[in-house]
């Protein structure tokens, strides 16, 4: 059986469907996906989604005890004027996150001051419901583009995609899918996040569903990206924000 890769740059025992660049999806228009952020450590290692001013959701798997959240990005490789990099003040995993299997995959990054909301930098609601089998739905990143390969693009990266029915994703991941977690992708492959794009968001009609977090090799037949299934972790989420 092929081996888990995790979706960070490091990628040490999980091949994460997100975590580099989107696989066979497009250049997102300029500034369209305002709540998609950048998880910067001298370099771009994984995404984030703004949930308020100043709170940012990502993938428990992208900890890291030193981050720089760069909002309002389009092109990473340049300054376009429209950027807010804001360092992270708090880094909170979940307490029941599990590192074997990537169960609970979700973090929460408060930032060291508010973040100026406008056409550039906006909030992404959490979800009031959870998903449904073939919702359609957007990810976003600048994870690796190549399914067979390495290409990070400079550009943001946008990709349409189903979710898929619980029933065919614990088949595809027999003894690793948890309640926890939520597939979307093709199950022909040719499609999906891949490396990079770790921790980004999964947004289904305007509420953030999921965070990328694992699969097998990128945009592989028959084994869709696995997502941390949001609508879980509200309570989590509200609880923590008001607690710290």
């Amino acid at each position: 059986m092929k081996a888990l890769v995790f979706l960070t740059l490091l990628g040490a025992a999980f091949v994460a469907a997100e975590d580099e660049k989107v696989v066979g999806g497009y250049e997102c228009p300029r500034n369209s996906v305002p709540y998609q952020v950048s998880l910067n450590a001298g370099y771009h290692f994984c995404g984030g989604s703004l949930i308020s001013s100043q709170w940012v959701v990502s993938a428990a798997h992208c900890y890291k005890s030193r981050i720089q959240v760069r909002l309002g990005e389009h092109n990473i490789a340049v300054n376009e004027g429209t950027e807010q990099w804001i360092d992270g003040a708090k880094m909170i995993k979940h307490p029941q996150y599990n590192s074997y299997n990537l169960d609970n995959d979700i973090m929460l990054i408060k930032l060291s001051r508010p973040a100026t909301l406008n056409s550039y930098v906006q909030t992404v609601s959490l979800p009031s419901r959870c998903p449904q089998p073939d919702e359609n739905c957007m990810v976003s990143g600048w994870g690796n583009t190549s399914a067979n390969g390495s290409n990070f693009p400079d550009r943001l990266q946008c990709l349409r995609q189903p979710i898929i029915d619980d029933r065919i994703c614990r088949n595809a991941y027999p003894h690793l899918f948890t309640e926890n977690m939520v597939c979307s992708g093709f199950m022909h492959g040719g499609a999906s996040s891949c490396q990079g794009d770790s921790g980004g968001p999964l947004v289904c009609n305007g509420q953030l569903q999921g965070v990328v977090s694992w699969g097998y090799d990128c945009a592989m037949q028959g084994h869709p990206s696995v997502y941390a299934r949001v609508c879980r972790y509200n309570n989590w989420i509200s609880s923590t924000m008001s607690s710290n």
